[in-house]
Order: structure tokens, then sequence, then C-alpha cells
């Protein structure tokens, strides 16, 4: 199952079909190499993630990252990276890369911005200077970045906005920006152009823009505008009903998420393709993600414990010395959390790779037509008791066949 002949740089090939939910397992290839969905995709957002090399990266197992356009456009900038060959030849990544426009810096840098039917104009966060990013900058730029998936600019606003009028003009606007993106990409043979949908909560809004972006045929589709603080059951409601109504042989990428619950409930609900900042971030103040919970490894009771971060992990860290790993222990991730940048370094190897195996465990428990065990086991193990999962999980999954209290 491939897509359009307007897609050249991207095939899509669908493997498996959960029966009763509807994840689904798929290879995406591109033009570093193919992918397998579902995927979390680690945040390098100025063309490194923090703390590690692209060797060590690649070592997690990871073959797609994300680097951020409007970052890289104002520094190393346009001109240097046109220098240097692009993103990959700066950062020294043989894998793919996905670039986000900077639409989402609009909610987070709004002080900053202004929106108009033009584009966004902007201070340079670095020395104030005023700044125009347009639909058509944002493609220049990102062909120039050369990542594998570029994304359209879109509009976005928060999704706890109660202004309904300006969340409808945002979503229209990103119909229009999608379609002087398309215009403006000079490099579909080589760079998959992906449209995002938005709409805020409301779900009429949101089927009204799947229905105008599927028109108009991108490689692929992503969800946005959501994680924003938004309660969880609406979060839910939102990617079933755009998963419902999106092309199946188009990836789905729900931007921005990456809490392991959220990506196991979120993939039961039909989307195949998440990123977040969290994982890595969360690296930096002592916390390890592991199968039974985040743990901030900081506190003294971690101070003698020597078993390591997370006894089910097969990471470079987690692994004993005698069979290839560093053999980390959480005394020692104690140790040097709060004082050494090295406790970072190991955490956010750890992290990422947890989140990369835990795609490759739901892969294969979609491909075996085992997924709803597989999320009855998965929150038994986070949670202990399955009373203690949160109400907006157990909804949402009900509402897909799984229902974790039966």
């Amino acid at each position: 199952m491939s897509t359009s002949a307007q897609s050249a740089a991207l095939k899509f090939e669908i493997v498996a079909k959960c029966s009763t939910t509807k994840a689904r397992a798929s290879i995406l290839t591109l033009p570093h190499g193919p992918v397998s969905l579902p995927i979390f995709q680690p945040v390098a957002t100025q063309a490194s993630l923090k703390g590690l090399t692209s060797t060590q990266l690649a070592e997690t197992g990871c073959n797609l990252c994300l680097n951020n356009a409007y970052h890289l456009g104002l520094k190393p900038g346009q001109e240097t990276l046109e220098k240097v060959g692009g993103a990959h030849a700066l950062q020294g990544w043989k894998g793919n890369i996905l670039t986000d426009s900077g639409g989402f810096q609009m909610v987070s840098l709004l002080k900053l911005a202004k929106v108009t039917e033009e584009g966004v104009r902007f201070l340079s966060p670095h020395d104030g200077t005023p700044m125009l990013l347009t639909p058509e900058h944002s493609m220049s730029l990102q062909n120039t970045i050369g990542s594998d998936i570029i994304m359209q600019l879109d509009d976005v606003i928060a999704t706890t906005s109660p202004d309904a009028e300006r969340m409808k003009e945002a979503m229209e606007r990103s119909i229009r920006w999608l379609d002087r993106c398309v215009t403006a990409h000079k490099r579909p043979e080589k760079q998959n152009l992906f449209c995002i949908i938005q709409g805020g909560l409301d779900l009429e809004m949101r089927k009204v823009c799947c229905k105008e972006m599927a028109k108009r045929d991108t490689p692929g589709i992503a969800i946005g505008g959501l994680s924003g603080g938004e309660d969880k059951m609406l979060y839910c409601q939102v990617v079933s009903a755009c998963t419902d109504l999106l092309p199946p042989n188009k990836p789905r990428y729900v931007m921005g998420v990456g809490y392991p619950e959220d990506l196991v409930v979120s993939i039961a609900l039909g989307a195949d393709m998440f990123d977040c900042v969290w994982p890595t971030r969360t690296a930096r103040f002592g916390n390890a993600v592991t199968s039974t919970g985040t743990l901030n490894l900081r506190h003294a009771s971690f101070a003698n414990d020597t078993g390591p971060i997370d006894a089910d992990c097969a990471c470079t860290c987690c692994m004993p010395e005698d069979e290839g790993g560093l053999g980390i222990t959480r005394a020692y991730i104690y140790h040097v959390a709060a004082k050494e940048t090295a406790g970072a370094h190991l955490l956010t190897m750890h992290n990422v790779h947890y989140l990369l195996s835990l795609m490759g465990k739901v892969r294969a428990a979609i491909i075996e037509d085992r997924y709803p065990e597989f999320l009855h086991s998965y929150f038994r193990r986070a949670y202990g008791d399955m009373a203690k999962v949160p109400t907006w999980a157990l909804t949402a999954l009900k509402e897909v066949g799984v229902d974790l209290l039966a």
C-alpha cells in the first residue's frame, strides 16, 4: 500500500492491524532508510539530542528524530545550512529527520509573535531582530535543511483557548497555508510534506479540517494543536475522531505526545507516529522512565540501591558489564544526577531507549494480534492495581473494545 505519485520520497505499507482496536503496524520507507511504525521520535531541537552524540542516538535504535526548523533558521541559519549540506551533514546523522515548521512556536513564544495571513511576525529570541516566517520561507528553510519529512507551517493556538472564532480562523488559515506550502515546496521527490490537522477540541472543526487536508493528498498527515494541557478525555476524542476520517493509506502523526500511557492509548486509537521533548527533558532532572512508572533517582531512597535503572531494560546503561553494557546502578545516578552532567547523559540514553523499546513491543503485539492483552499487561505493570489506571485511559480503551477492568 503506497502513496500517490505526488509523494515519491515515501512508501507506506501496513503490515498488520489489530482485530479489536484501531492499532496498526506498518513500515515507512524514507530517503534515509525504513522506519518501523508505531514510532516515538526523540527531539533533537537544534540538531542535537542534548547530551548524546549522533552515534549514541543511533545506538538507542533510533532511525527517525526531530529537528526544529524555526530554531535552525535562527542558528546556525539558512546560509550556513546550505554551505554544510543540510542538517544530516551538520549533525553527522545517517538516519531520517523530521522537521517541525515553527508553527508550535506561535504558542510557546506568543509574546514575541503576531499572526497575520501573510505569516508570523516575531522578534528573534537571540537579539530582538524583527522577523517574518511565512509558509514560503518555512518551505525554503526546510528544503535547505534537507529533512526527510517536512511539516507545513500552521496557525496554532492553545487547545485550552476559549476563543472559538480564533480557533476557526486558525484552522481555516492552516488549510490556506498548506496550499502555499505545496506550491513553494521545491523538493517533493526527496522530501515528504505532511499537512497538520487543526481545530482545537471542536470535533466538527476537526472533521472539516480532515476533509480539506485529505483532498490535498500529502504523503502523511499530522494531528496538531494537542498536548497543550487539555483534558485527556477530550484529547482522546479528537485523536479518535481524526483517525476515523483520515485516509488509511497514510501515516498518522500526533504531534507533541510522549508519556508512555499516552502513546499506548493513542496507538489503540489509530495513530502511528509521535514526538515529545519530555523523556529527554525529564532525564535532565534525574527522572528515569521505567516499566513501573517514572522514578526520581535524585531521591535519597536510591542512595544505596545497587540495582539497574530498570531491571526489564536492555539499554546500554541497564545491561550488566559482562553482557556488554555499562552496568549503571540507581545509586550511581543518585550520586551524579544533581551535580554532574553524566547523570543526565545516561538517563537520556536510557529514557530514549525505553520508549523506542516500548514501541517495538507494541508493534510485535499488533503483528501477533494480541494488542489488547499487551494493554492489560502494560497497565497492570505500570499501576499495580487496575483501579488506579486513569479514567481517561479506561474510557478511551473501552471505546475501542478493550475493557481493562473486565
